[in-house]
């Protein structure tokens, strides 16, 4: 249930297509569904925009399938994040119609089509191809989401020509989201180039003293630049829910 959902709902309430009962009936399921999986929030795109998201990892193939048909009693799409590989084709034979996608580990239950809502494009910029997984997460999410998104791989500083090689792209954007491991440099190049927020994701690749990405968040949060503000280790869903946020102001 959505804004947009509950207008129609009352709508249709005022025309006297839908009764009063069975408006109270619908009406009445908003804040959660209780199952034997746990109790999933139905109310949230009414409340934040953004409707739940399941967190795949460390879940059972029952669990995920359990919160993705309660989620679809609710009338709502179902995207599940950090799908354990194994799990996939467990998973699609049980919800007919689930699209994985590999890069970016998730799996997606609603239209191929989401309606845009996003006021301009998110960019997610990507410093190297062992970056991939979460940019790519970052993207799918954000396109979910109902954004144009745009990627551009492979342009770390240890080349930096290649990044201001897509200045303009960089520039055209809304919101941009930087993914980078190693010593985190990305985003305080790209928040010193552009005019827009920068949303900084630190991923766990790296040598030994990068800490598991650790040093990549530290160097981000002490970004000089004043447009960077940064989200934990390796988490493109986080980053992509903000931007979907500012995309939407």
């Amino acid at each position: 249930m959505n804004s947009e959902a509950l207008r129609d709902l009352f709508e249709a309430v005022r025309s006297g297509e839908v009764d009063l009962d069975e408006a109270v009936r619908r009406v009445a399921i908003l804040p959660f569904i209780e199952t034997d999986h746990g109790r999933f929030d139905t109310h949230r795109a009414l409340r934040q925009g953004i409707p739940e998201v399941v967190f795949g990892q460390g879940k059972t193939v029952h669990q995920i399938v359990g919160a993705a048909e309660a989620l679809r009693s609710a009338g709502q799409s179902v995207l599940v994040t950090r799908v354990d590989p194994e799990q996939v084709a467990a998973i699609q034979e049980a919800l007919p119609g689930a699209e994985h996608h590999a890069d970016a580990r998730t799996l997606w239950l609603g239209p191929d089509e989401v309606r845009i809502q996003g006021k301009g494009t998110v960019l997610v910029v990507s410093a190297g191809s062992a970056d991939r997984p979460v940019a790519s997460e970052a993207c799918e999410v954000a396109r979910r989401f109902g954004n144009p998104v745009e990627l551009i791989e492979d342009v770390g500083v240890a080349g930096i020509h290649r990044l201001f090689a897509s200045l303009d792209r960089l520039r055209a954007a809304r919101v941009l989201i930087v993914v980078a491991g190693m010593e985190g440099a990305l985003p305080s190049v790209v928040g010193g180039l552009v005019d827009k927020p920068v949303i900084a994701v630190p991923t766990h690749v790296g040598y030994g003293a990068s800490f598991g990405g650790l040093a990549a968040l530290l160097g981000m949060l002490t970004s000089c630049a004043s447009n960077v503000t940064v989200v934990n280790i390796d988490n493109g869903f986080g980053a992509a829910h903000v931007a979907t946020l500012i995309n939407r102001l």
